[in-house]
């Protein structure tokens, strides 16, 4: 009979501790430590079953005397997805993918596994293989080269695998595995780290790509350790409200590429359609002029898109006034609202204000700063901004405006999409000045209430 050890593992964290305690001593969490049965034996799962493996390099070299090959990737067919990764799938790379339930994690996933042309193997913990047919059917109706297998159980997975040797694996999702070297209950601390430690084996020895589904918790972080997030490669997150259509994939980490890209997708009865022009669909159509909008040109990764920024300022009901952003950092509306106080003299600190970001998307650019003081006062004096005017800006402490990173790329979307004027900080180079938009150059915010109102 093997010989068991217990041990306490944090749920946060994932630290190891010899007895419980109440409060772990890495994270410092309170009541995060659970108390687990983990087997001894020193034997893994997988080892390879060929000899053809890619051979390591085990031996140091300098730095110099190091050759570097073109980068091998393999490119999916889903634009949005080679965007976020840096240009496609690294062979050998872990990829772990999380997101709310029922964002859409397993339908982008599928929709991928159909669609290449490698050989890929599905391995679903949740659903069986004809629930997975059925939404197969209904997102794609070509011939696939993908295998799919319902299975927990780590051992008979790898069994699998050695039969048919794909060439991308897909695992939905890791908190469903389990391995029979640990004695504890799928989900646990130990079997999360257990079972992609083993993926991690293998797909470093042989080459093979492999993407995992994670669920997250309430505080909307990947269930399981904080080591997982270290131990892969890369790490994606799905978001999106489920009240809306449209989904975004953002890069939390990436050791192959940036993690600034950002991918956009509409989910349809169809599966997820990918959006090429983001900036058509988050800038309504109407024709009506209403205050208290305003358009920004901003940036995520290469891409520069046109977001539409919202503002209601109403007197305060309660004693004290209500600040509220939806998509837009709170801390930075106060500083906004502050400086528009002290500076330029508008009297906000009795009126509540609420200001959103159409879209349902969360935007981290400060280029957006001179668009959220545009809705503000718009909706503050009950003056539209007209339709054909954007910005591109940032606000300083001191009522300042200003310059922003690639200025010219925000001044060539804008004109690519029919603005008419577009405003800017004053200091902000151009390399050219034949534009066909107007270029508006701002110094203080009360140059700006003046080409406005």
């Amino acid at each position: 009979m093997a010989k068991t050890k217990t041990t306490f593992f944090c749920q946060n964290c994932g630290a190891q501790h010899a007895k419980w305690q109440g409060q772990c001593n890495a994270c410092k969490e309170w009541n995060t430590l659970v108390e687990e049965v983990v087997d001894s034996k020193p034997e893994k799962t997988w080892k390879p079953a060929t000899s053809n493996s890619p051979k390591r390099i085990s031996k140091p070299q300098r730095i110099n005397d190091i050759k570097i090959g073109k980068e091998i990737r393999i490119p999916t067919s889903n634009q949005e997805f080679n965007r976020v990764l840096g240009g496609g799938i690294v062979p050998g790379s872990i990829t772990l993918l999380g997101g709310e339930p029922g964002v859409g994690k397993s339908t982008l996933l599928l929709q991928l596994s159909l669609s290449f042309k490698q050989k890929v193997l599905y391995v679903s913990g949740e659903e069986s293989q004809q629930q997975i047919k059925m939404r197969a059917e209904r997102i794609q109706k070509e011939e696939s080269n993908c295998y799919v297998l319902s299975e927990t159980k780590t051992q008979l997975i790898f069994t699998q695998i050695e039969a048919m040797e794909p060439e991308i694996l897909i695992i939905d999702s890791i908190q469903t595995l389990h391995t029979d070297y640990v004695e504890s209950s799928p989900g646990s601390v130990s079997q999360i780290r257990e079972c992609t430690s083993e993926l991690i084996k293998y797909a470093k020895e042989t080459n093979v790509p492999i993407i995992l589904i994670g669920h997250i918790n309430k505080e909307g972080s990947i269930a399981g350790p904080k080591v997982l997030e270290h131990m892969v490669d890369t790490v994606l997150q799905f978001e999106g409200d489920k009240n809306y259509a449209y989904r975004i994939l953002r890069a939390h980490k990436n050791r192959f590429g940036s993690t600034h890209e950002l991918g956009i997708y509409e989910m349809q009865a169809g599966g997820l359609v990918e959006v090429s022009n983001p900036s058509d669909i988050l800038i309504s159509k109407t024709d009506t002029h209403l205050s208290g909008t305003a358009i920004a040109a901003t940036l995520e990764g290469m891409r520069p898109m046109m977001i539409e920024i919202q503002a209601l300022v109403s007197s305060a009901v309660y004693g004290t006034p209500q600040r509220s952003a939806t998509g837009y950092n709170l801390k930075r509306l106060n500083m906004i609202l502050a400086v528009l106080e002290k500076r330029a003299g508008f009297h906000l600190g009795a009126k509540d204000v609420f200001l959103n970001i159409t879209g349902g998307i969360s935007i981290d650019d400060p280029a957006i700063d001179l668009a959220v003081v545009a809705a503000i006062l718009s909706s503050s004096e009950d003056v539209s901004i007209p339709k054909d005017i954007c910005f591109a800006a940032e606000v300083g402490l001191a009522g300042e405006i200003r310059p922003v990173t690639r200025v010219e790329q925000r001044v060539m979307e804008a004109e690519k999409l029919g603005f008419a004027s577009i405003l800017i900080s004053k200091q902000s180079k151009l390399p050219k000045e034949t534009y066909k938009i107007n270029v508006t150059r701002v110094a203080k915010i009360e140059d700006v209430v003046d080409a406005l109102f």
